[in-house]
């Protein structure tokens, strides 16, 4: 599989923000504050690219954000290329959070069953059980919030897969995002995601298994997911299914500015 700069541009495609901005190498993204990804900056950049500009890059993508309303936050590669603007964030103050492993694993790797699971849901859009049963688990805020998720997840080819509990609830749900270019012959999991009290029952690698027999069925030839560093259990399940890891990355944000008052 491909090293991490490779794969960073079809993890953007894959979860794309409603306003975007390419600031001199930086991509600036925006979706009204939901998800940390969709709402902060790609520090897109070559090695060996000098890190002379960035202070003036840090104040005009300062000024982009808090025009919207919105804290500034950078998701930045455990990478070489990243130690110079590693150093200025330091500097600045940003915090470090939501550290994120990269895994990948090729098509052949534990190839999935040829025949498919009857009872895991695959359509080309997310129905609204999906969508319920997603944002009750992974979710932050109300409705309003839900449609800018749902503008996210559009923004994308993608595949969506849902299998019930034995009463006919839905119990797990997960997403393969396919971005443009098929070409590169990879997708991505995301969303995936399982009802609290149907846990340890199997549906999440039913959902995966399913997601990745779609994937070898439209002939990718590779595949990608995102999975917190703190979620053992996730990581686990993954590492069984022939992920292994090839990166990480962790958010940087701006911490809040105390003003002084006259007393």
């Amino acid at each position: 599989m491909a090293a991490v700069p490779d794969l960073e541009a079809l993890m953007d495609a894959a979860w794309p923000a409603a306003e975007r901005q390419d600031g001199g190498g930086w991509v600036l993204r925006a979706a009204s504050g939901v998800t940390q990804r969709a709402n902060s900056v790609w520090p897109r950049s070559e090695p060996g690219t000098t890190p002379q500009g960035w202070p003036a890059a840090l104040r005009a993508a300062r000024l982009w954000y808090r025009t919207r309303r919105l804290p500034l936050i950078f998701q930045v590669f455990d990478d070489p290329r990243y130690d110079a603007l590693n150093a200025l964030l330091d500097e600045e103050g940003f915090t470090r959070q939501s550290e994120t492993l990269i895994l990948v694993r090729d098509a052949e790797t534990g190839a999935p069953p040829a025949e498919p699971d009857a009872g895991v849901e695959v359509s080309a859009g997310p129905s609204e059980e999906w969508l319920r049963l997603w944002w009750s688990v992974d979710g932050r805020g109300g409705a309003v919030e839900l449609a800018v998720a749902r503008g996210i997840l559009a923004g994308c080819p993608s595949l969506y897969a849902l299998v019930r509990d034995d009463d006919g609830v839905p119990a797990a749900v997960g997403r393969l995002a396919v971005p443009p270019g098929g070409a590169t012959g990879r997708g991505g999991l995301y969303a995936m995601a399982t009802r609290p009290d149907a846990r340890r029952r199997g549906h999440a690698a039913r959902i995966m298994q399913a997601l990745l027999r779609e994937g070898a069925q439209r002939g990718l030839g590779g595949f990608w997911l995102l999975v917190m560093a703190s979620n053992a259990g996730a990581r686990e399940l993954y590492v069984g299914a022939g992920f292994r890891e090839t990166g990480r990355y962790l958010y940087r944000q701006e911490r809040p500015r105390r003003h002084l008052t006259g007393c």
